[in-house]
């Protein structure tokens, strides 16, 4: 496809492509095609004028080169891509909204007066029907104010004031429409699936397999902590699936032989084989969308009130109208009042606030599924972190393997590698790329492997047991015994290393030393969000006392709870909402899921156990802790607009109402006025909160 530099500069490229505009479908195939280009940090590309810019890393001919090869045909875009793209969305409101503004004024200067009256006679038996419809329900609502305000028009012959009001009226209910699915929509794309592989079982044996390579009719297996990454049917195992992405219903749901499970959803206990009945469903979007959309997590409570409050506040507005007419005898002041009402900026300003925000916060790479989930880290007092994988690194390192039965470190490596492989946490993580680097093969040897949340991994290993975990699970637990001539090295294991135990046999084999560094943000984090005014900073952490106390004298938290079990962090986050404080709850693995669901705000790290993202209300990246500031500080604005657009709200439509009172505006440009500002209010809530640029 020919192309031409139209502007550079080092790092960043603007290209016009040889066509008038590009359709939706070819500008999101070039956009596939440009984010999959190995060298390319960013690329927008812009449909309208078939003009790409891109911001590259590569060198200046290797990017031309790939330009060069770009050919539509040829770009192998997978379905999810297009179907969660918002071109068309944005197109097709676009272009309705012009095309509003067109017939609006264009039959004004076109069309003589008679028929300009008939069309908005027309056109308001819509909103006449729309108000009507509001009455069953036995309350007064705003649908029925706009109908009385354009009727009363109307019948008084002011056809030019109730053209405008119901032309404005469509302006807000586009934009408040548009702005609500875009935001939607790009929430459904940060909560989508992106599972790269999957454990494939054939013949009884497994093998990690690309999930693109998955097909109809293939049997994967699923153990706990891990995301169903298809639609299918449980033809062997048990567990307890979480079904919360897709019908927003946290108890989880026992799956069986026979059963039906769908993509997304995640197993919190137990473990499945399934067989595929649908591999396009993992991006599930259009389900994710129903789900946010019917969600009430979505309405902060600030919103939810605004709510309540515009429609309590319409009867009072006919009711100010009736008593106009009937002390003045005016009814052109009686429309001015009908033509002015609180509670139509109140419903359009607060959720798209709310909407926009979230979709900012995306920006951030941060995933917040719901607007109260923002209100509540503006408003918390008490934030909680795990330690390993959210204040310490994500990715630990094996530092070394002590063997405590003769056994070559090596050879036991390979058998815990072989073991973990199979659970999310990022200790198991790091043992399985330790064996990686050692090119340590450990093919399945063992037989079925069951995961205790919080303390390890039991299986058979040539007949005889092994265990892998945290020494409550290894010695209190299990009760396994030290090697009497390995007792004094046992005691001088180092403290400034994470300790996994493996056992064989009813005896200690090894101990696997983990370093486990602290993030190098982590300290200036807890700085800046006691600067933002969360009042306590806690780490909770299954490690013992003395290291638990180093890296929170390090960190600077105020206080930190060791040898903790899920259940405690759960009951602590539980306590002190009991007392009345808002609480954060920061975790990223299986074991802080309960947690995560007990607090105001749950928050995920990226790269955790797929669990615990489901389970959290907001999702952060794993390369920056920062981000939680960041978070804290667009929930702290996105209050501060709200409670801005209220007072706003309240404000100039009082003083509107006055001045139609006492004879200055005529209800023509009270409804202008009114009609104008609710627009514009709704538009400023659609700014940026915090422009990263600031």
């Amino acid at each position: 496809m020919k192309a031409v530099i139209k502007h550079e500069i080092p790092g960043r490229m603007r290209i016009h492509f040889n066509k008038k505009r590009l359709s939706s479908k070819e500008a999101d195939t070039l956009q596939y095609y440009l984010q999959q280009s190995a060298g390319i940090e960013k690329a927008v590309v812009y449909e309208r004028t078939a003009d790409a810019v891109i911001y590259y890393s590569c060198d200046r001919e290797e990017l031309i080169g790939l330009i060069g090869r770009y050919f539509p045909q040829n770009v192998n875009v997978p379905e999810s891509f297009f179907e969660s793209s918002s071109r068309e969305l944005n197109a097709g409101y676009h272009e309705k909204i012009i095309m509003n503004i067109v017939w609006n004024y264009g039959k004004k200067l076109f069309l003589p007066i008679w028929a300009n009256k008939a069309f908005t006679c027309a056109k308001a038996l819509r909103f006449v029907w729309r108000g009507l419809k509001t009455i069953p329900e036995k309350k007064l609502r705003v649908e029925l104010l706009d109908t009385a305000a354009i009727s009363a028009s109307i019948l008084t012959g002011d056809y030019s004031t109730a053209a405008s009001v119901m032309f404005l009226l469509d302006i807000g209910d586009e934009l408040e429409e548009w702005t609500h699915k875009q935001c939607v929509d790009d929430l459904a794309r940060q909560m989508a699936l992106n599972i790269k592989q999957v454990w494939k079982v054939t013949d009884g044996i497994e093998a990690l397999t690309d999930a693109g390579d998955i097909s109809v009719g293939d049997s994967v297996v699923v153990r706990v902590g891990n995301i169903i990454p298809f639609d299918g049917t449980v033809i062997s195992g048990d567990a307890m699936v979480n079904q919360a992405s897709m019908t927003g219903e946290a108890i989880p749901v026992r799956k069986a032989e026979g059963g039906s499970v769908f993509a997304g959803t995640v197993v919190e206990e137990g473990e499945i084989t399934i067989r595929v009945t649908a591999v396009n469903g993992s991006g599930r979007f259009d389900k994710i969308v129903r789900m946010i959309e019917e969600s009430e997590k979505l309405k902060s409570g600030m919103e939810s009130k605004a709510e309540k409050l515009a429609d309590g506040l319409v009867p009072y507005t006919f009711t100010g109208a009736a008593l106009t007419y009937l002390l003045t005898g005016s009814m052109t002041k009686a429309v001015s009042v009908l033509m002015v009402d609180f509670s139509c900026a109140l419903k359009l300003a607060m959720p798209i606030s709310v909407l926009s925000a979230i979709r900012e916060a995306g920006e951030y790479n941060i995933t917040v599924k719901g607007g109260r989930f923002l209100e509540a880290v503006s408003e918390a007092d008490v934030v909680v972190f795990d330690k390993t994988g959210t204040l310490t690194k994500a990715q630990p390192k094996v530092k070394d393997v002590l063997s405590f039965n003769g056994e070559d470190k090596d050879e036991l490596l390979r058998q815990a590698a072989c073991l973990e492989e199979h659970f999310p946490h990022s200790i198991a993580n790091a043992v399985v790329k330790a064996a990686a680097e050692k090119r340590l093969d450990h093919d399945e040897f063992h037989t079925r492997v069951d995961y205790i949340v919080a303390h390890g991994i039991s299986s058979t290993i040539d007949g005889i047991r092994t265990l892998i975990g945290s020494y409550h699970f290894i010695f209190e637990d299990e009760g396994i015994n030290i090697p009497e001539a390995e007792r004094e090295r046992f005691k001088l294991l180092p403290d400034e290393y994470s300790h996994l135990y493996y056992a064989k046999n009813g005896s200690l084999a090894a101990v696997i030393l983990i370093e486990d560094p602290i993030r190098e943000d982590a300290k200036k984090t807890v700085e800046r969000l006691h600067e933002a005014g969360l009042k306590k900073i806690v780490m909770m952490t299954g490690d013992s006392k003395k290291t638990a106390a180093k890296i929170a004298g390090e960190i600077g938290v105020d206080d930190y709870h060791a040898e903790v079990l899920p259940e405690d962090k759960a009951g602590f986050v539980e306590s002190c909402r009991q007392a009345g404080k808002k609480v954060i709850m920061i975790g990223d693995g299986i074991n802080d899921s309960p947690a995560l669901s007990a607090a105001d705000a749950g928050i995920a790290i990226s790269d955790g156990a797929e669990i615990a993202r489901q389970i959290a209300d907001i999702t952060i990246g794993c390369d920056d802790l920062g981000s939680i500031v960041d978070l804290k500080e667009l929930s702290d604005r996105l209050m501060d607009r709200i409670r801005f657009n209220y007072r706003t709200i309240v404000g100039f439509n009082t003083g509107l109402i006055a001045l139609g009172l006492i004879g200055v505006l005529q209800p023509s440009m009270s409804a202008l006025l009114h009609n104008t500002s609710t627009i514009l209010i709704g538009l400023n809530s659609t700014r940026k909160l915090c422009p990263k640029n600031e």
